[in-house]
This record gives structure tokens, C-alpha cells and sequence, in this order.
């Protein structure tokens, strides 16, 4: 993936230092898990036919027909302007989080592939973190979870939710599933190409792009926050994605002054969540 300005890349790999040496990967997993085992979570390993993915949800929840599923953003992607990471598991958790501080209704977290210790198993790939992160065999990954999740909660509507990388895989899914009741993205990388071209940075080639599917997902309710502030995905991104629509009566833009990529998400979810019901 090349580059022409190293620090849109710093920013792009959701503000990790360029300077210094990012936790290691237990470190990050055990950061994850200290966050779901507070709330009383914890994670699994659902096998599908492309990858292993990580969930993390409750123990103990109540029999309902609604379920929102929060997919994580693209983690530590890269290390520095030139050198992807080995592992892609995210320093912050900003998925996990969300979904944490969701104040009612069930709630479960996907993991994106190769995190959260699968990067050394096959088929995972620099590229699965890169520029196939986006790929048709990772969104068919998260739909053949997404049905085990589905099944296991007895639910029969779906709220998907997704940060930054996540809103893509959302809006992917969205756009193959007959089962979302809701879209809803925060910081989400809804035109990459869009994306690639306000960073300069190549195009992610092997991706699939949620602008190309408007028409099937103009019928989806759909709310999109974006941080005011944020100079990683900033508005401009998202009304990309949304001139696609030839109805947008269904689609919301919100963006919240004085936030940027990361805070305040996960802080004022319960509120934002609110705005939505």
C-alpha cells in the first residue's frame, strides 16, 4: 500500500504513535477481555469456512427478537507508513466498547478477521488487514457468524452496527441480508475509494465498497454519526456514500461537534444511542 504522506498513514492506523512500539498483542487481549468480563462477557471463537472470528457476549441475557451485532473497526493495521502490523487486534476496542455501554435490548461484539490472536492461522494474510480488508470472503466470514449469532439469541431482526472499518462490513452486510431492521455507523469508512483519495494513499484493490450498493440499501433505515473533528473519516467521506442513494429519506447524517475518530464514542454511546429509538 503506498504512500505519499506518512502522517495521514499515522492517523489513518487510528492514531497509533509512529514513535513508539504499540502493546503487545497479549497486552490487547487482555485488554478486551478486562473490558467484557466486567460486564459480565465473555469471548468465543465461531469457525466458518474463510476464518475463525472472535465474539465477545454476555452470559446471561433475556429471550428477544431483536439483536445488535457491533463490528469492530480495522485495529492495528499498520505500524508505520510502510510496514503493516503483524497483527491486526486493535489497541483500543472502540466495537467492544460500544457495545458495552449499549444501555438496553441484547448485544453481541464481532471481531474482524485475523484479531484477537488469529493472524498466524491460515487463510489470514497481511492483505485480510490491508487492502482486501474489505473482501467478499470477509464479509461471507462475518454473514456465516452472524447467522450462528442470530440463532443462538433466537433473534429475527438485526441492528448492525459499525465503527470506522466496521461501518463498511455493516453496510456490506446490510446489503446482503434480508434480516436488518437497522444500519448504524460511527466514525464508518462507508467510500473507500472516497477515503483513499482525500488521504492519498492507493486504493484498497481487493475491497468491496458500500457506495456501490446504494440501491439495495436505500430501503434500510440508516444512521451514520461523524465526529466533527475527525480528520481520519470526516464527513465528506460519508456524503460520499450517501449520493448513491436516489431516495434518502431513510438515511441520517449526524455529525457531533468536538469528536474525532475515537473519543467520544463509546463515552456518550448511551446518549446517542438514545437519539435512535
Amino acid at each position: 500500500m503506498a504512500l505519499t504522506r506518512k502522517s495521514i498513514l499515522c492517523f489513518a492506523i487510528l492514531l497509533v504513535s509512529c514513535a513508539t512500539a504499540p502493546p503487545s498483542l497479549v497486552d490487547r487481549k487482555n485488554n478486551a477481555d478486562q473490558l467484557a468480563s466486567a460486564r459480565g462477557w465473555q469471548s468465543h471463537q465461531i469457525k466458518t469456512r474463510e476464518f475463525p472470528l472472535t465474539v465477545y457476549a454476555p452470559l446471561h441475557y433475556s429471550s428477544s427478537e431483536e439483536l445488535s451485532i457491533y463490528i469492530e473497526g480495522d485495529g492495528l493495521a499498520w505500524i508505520s507508513s510502510e510496514q503493516p502490523s503483524s497483527d491486526p487486534t486493535p489497541i483500543t476496542p472502540t466495537g467492544l466498547q460500544l457495545a458495552l455501554a449499549q444501555p438496553s435490548g441484547n448485544a453481541v461484539y464481532l471481531a474482524r478477521p485475523c484479531q484477537y490472536g488469529g493472524a498466524t492461522q491460515e487463510p489470514c494474510a497481511k492483505k485480510y488487514w490491508t487492502n482486501y480488508r474489505f473482501a467478499p470472503e470477509v464479509v461471507s466470514a462475518s454473514n456465516q457468524a452472524i447467522d450462528d449469532l442470530k440463532q443462538k439469541f433466537g433473534a429475527k431482526r438485526l441492528t448492525l452496527i459499525g465503527y470506522s472499518g466496521g461501518g463498511a462490513v455493516a453496510a456490506l452486510l446490510a446489503s446482503q441480508r434480508g434480516d436488518v431492521e437497522r444500519l448504524i455507523t460511527v466514525a464508518g469508512n462507508l467510500d473507500h475509494r472516497a477515503w483513499t483519495g482525500q488521504h492519498h494513499i492507493s486504493a484498497l484493490s481487493g475491497s468491496l465498497n458500500p457506495a456501490d450498493f446504494g440501491a439495495r440499501l436505500e430501503t434500510i433505515p440508516q444512521w451514520h454519526f461523524v465526529g466533527g473533528d475527525d480528520r481520519n473519516i470526516p464527513v465528506d467521506v460519508v456524503k460520499s456514500y450517501s449520493k448513491n442513494f436516489s431516495n434518502k429519506t431513510k438515511l441520517s447524517i449526524q455529525v457531533v461537534p468536538g469528536y474525532d475518530h475515537r473519543c467520544c464514542w463509546a463515552e456518550q454511546w448511551p446518549s446517542l444511542w438514545a437519539e435512535i429509538q
